[in-house]
């Protein structure tokens, strides 16, 4: 056992800037895990709560204000009203993975946690440690991983429910978080190009003294469509979608199992914001402002202040986007998916490795600027060209319609329930056809009088 860690230590100290980890003792560890995981789910009560609150002031009316000061303990209630429901299993699911889909999705968000820096090394009880739980020469690729590996659950929960509604789903999720996770995965290869690292304290200290959400804001943003997109919240939530069905995977599923779903949602947002002030908003580092004028603003436990005002920004846009944007179609959501985020991000990694590689060779700034130039020309025409098209489809639209309309103005059945006519023979009976009325006299204008005989 001493020799595989020991193997482990050495491994982590190949790397450049992982000499710090693998060597903490296990109670430090430990409490490390343990703060980690109590934060996750404050994080959670507390999100809960924000999301109603904020959105019910957004919408001009109170969110929760009953239970607890300011209703604070709201979250904590819904908990304790969700653990007290009757735990009904349907019958016919597949039971194992019925129960073992909620687990799966909550899980990896927890996991992926592990490899966010929260500070730089402090000392606890004695001990000099970095304010992260773990870090890996290929921690990048475990948040993709953890994140590819979340979905599951989710496919799992609906098709085990033998229901429609929830294996519908089921499908809509897997779809989206593939389309939306290529994307966020392509938004870090410009991080990898410019920290030359794929360490998650590597990449931080990579962006001292600019944030790569600055200098690779295409990336940045980015990643914010595709971080709403990879936990499903609106208006991206279309595998859950209550006015279409029911509500998706989760339509079978009560009491604490639910919980668990409900649960691996929120944690998701804490990681995917956690991630995006990692990778480009500094991490723990102070804003280049108060640098300017605090030699020690990133030393001690004052980067933790830096890193907790970054996250709740993150976490409050996530809340301003569901209560400002409607619900999006699914066409519209695979299409911005494939036909928009993917290819930009394509031609802006490959501007971002010419202008890297420039950079490393000593080119002058000017040829630099002539990439920046080029990509944003490309990025334009394609735009443009995206534009023109979608005019051009309105206004065939916009004509098929108008000669709809001209000919219902012309003849009033056209469009219309293929009436048969009123000379047809009554097809399935013996009536036969009605003859013509060619000798109908006019009407007289006067009430004729009808007696039964």
């Amino acid at each position: 056992m001493t020799t595989h860690v020991a193997a482990a230590g050495a491994v982590l100290a190949a790397e450049p800037g992982l000499d710090a980890f693998g060597n903490d003792p296990w109670w430090i560890t430990l409490i490390k895990a343990l703060v980690a995981f109590v934060f996750l789910m404050v994080c959670v009560l507390m999100m809960i709560m924000a999301d109603r609150k904020v959105m019910g002031r957004m919408q001009q009316r109170h969110g929760p204000n009953r239970f607890g000061p300011w209703g604070l303990l709201q979250s904590l209630a819904d908990g304790v009203k969700l653990s007290l429901k009757e735990d009904l299993i349907p019958r016919g699911v597949d039971r194992a993975v019925y129960i073992a889909a909620p687990m799966i999705a909550a899980v990896p968000a927890f996991i992926a946690f592990s490899v966010i820096p929260v500070g730089p090394e402090v000392s606890i009880f004695g001990v000099v440690t970095p304010l992260q739980l773990t870090d890996l020469p290929i921690a990048a690729l475990l948040v993709l991983a953890t994140a590819a590996v979340g979905v599951y659950g989710i496919v799992l929960g609906g098709w085990a429910s033998q229901s429609p509604y929830a294996l519908l789903g089921g499908l809509r999720a897997s779809a989206q978080v593939i389309s939306y996770e290529i994307a966020m995965g392509l938004s870090f290869v410009a991080v990898f190009i410019y920290s030359g690292t794929l360490t998650t304290s590597g990449i931080v200290e990579a962006q001292n003294p600019v944030w790569f959400g600055l200098i690779l804001f295409p990336s940045f943003l980015i990643y914010l469509v595709t971080m709403v997109g990879e936990t499903n919240r609106l208006p991206f939530d279309l595998a859950e979608g209550e006015g279409e069905i029911v509500g998706g995977f989760m339509t079978e599923y009560g009491s604490m199992k639910f919980t668990m779903f409900f649960l691996a949602e929120y944690v998701n947002m804490v990681t995917v914001a956690a991630i995006s002030v990692t990778f480009f908003l500094g991490g723990y580092l102070a804003p280049p402002p108060i640098t300017a004028f605090w030699p020690g603003a990133n030393e001690g436990w004052w980067p933790v202040l830096w890193w907790l005002g970054k996250f709740l920004v993150v976490m409050f846009l996530f809340i301003w986007v569901r209560g400002s944007l409607p619900r999006v179609r699914y066409d519209q959501l695979m299409q911005l998916g494939w036909k928009v985020l993917i290819p930009v991000q394509l031609v802006w990694i490959t501007a971002v490795a010419v202008m890297r590689i420039l950079q490393n060779e000593g080119a002058p700034t000017v040829a630099v600027g002539a990439v920046a130039v080029g990509f944003v020309a490309v990025v334009g025409a394609a735009l443009y060209a995206g534009a023109r098209s979608a005019a051009r489809r309105r206004q065939a639209e916009a004509e098929e319609a108008a000669e709809e309309l001209r000919l219902m103005r012309e003849d009033p059945t056209y469009g219309g329930f293929p009436v048969p006519p009123p000379t047809a023979p009554h097809y399935g009976s013996s009536v036969p056809a009605e003859a013509p009325r060619l000798n109908r006299p006019a009407p007289t204008g006067k009430r004729e009088e009808v007696t039964g005989a």
